[in-house]
């Protein structure tokens, strides 16, 4: 796990200084000294507040597994497990993630011209024995995650109610959103950044 000074897209992608990829990443530093500011206010806040460091990479330990980005998941399920996570909740996590894989995204647009690609698609609920893992705060996390991950068009006041009733307060949900999009920035760009270096 490199400190929170190592730039993470350029660990994740194994850029060097001075290499190709260095020198296109170079050519927008403002994108990329934010990219890194981004991944230190979500997973090495100065002050934390009610989401620890614990559930903030549970959560992106769950979210990267659901892509599949091999070295991704493997990068915050190393976070996790330096953030103190127990070996039975890093396991729990494991499991929610081989129940929650698919293809997505699924949901429906409100009718009109888009509706022909409304695709039905499962609505992930975590098993009760993970759950009881996890604890009511991480398992709705987990679901809510699924359903932004694979079900972005069915998001509904109902799925941030559900937040609520397991204990998450309303800054608590703005963090996972934010952690959320951060995380589908970030595996985007390091698939793009693999792609170019690929093609070189």
């Amino acid at each position: 796990m490199p400190g929170m000074d190592t730039d993470v897209i350029d660990t994740l992608v194994g850029i060097k200084p001075g290499s190709a990829l260095d020198a296109i990443r170079n050519r927008r530093p403002d994108a990329r000294n934010q990219a890194q500011a981004s991944y230190r206010a979500l997973f090495a806040p100065e002050n934390p507040g009610e989401v620890a460091a614990t559930e903030r990479f549970a959560v992106a330990a769950f979210v990267t597994g659901l892509h599949g980005g091999t070295e991704t998941a493997a990068f915050y399920a190393s976070g996790l497990a330096a953030s103190g996570a127990s070996a039975e909740l890093r396991r729990a996590i494991d499991a929610a993630i081989a129940a929650a894989g698919g293809q997505g995204p699924y949901g429906a647009y409100p009718a009109g011209p888009l509706s022909r690609e409304d695709t039905t698609g499962p609505i992930h609920r975590v098993a009760a024995e993970t759950r009881r893992t996890l604890g009511p705060r991480l398992a709705a996390a987990f679901d809510h995650m699924h359903l932004l991950v694979f079900h972005p068009r069915d998001a509904a006041p109902a799925a941030l109610q559900a937040l609520l009733d397991a204990g998450w307060s309303t800054t608590g949900i703005v963090t996972l959103s934010q952690i959320a999009a951060f995380l589908s920035f970030q595996i985007r760009v390091v698939a793009g950044l693999r792609a170019l270096a690929g093609a070189g």
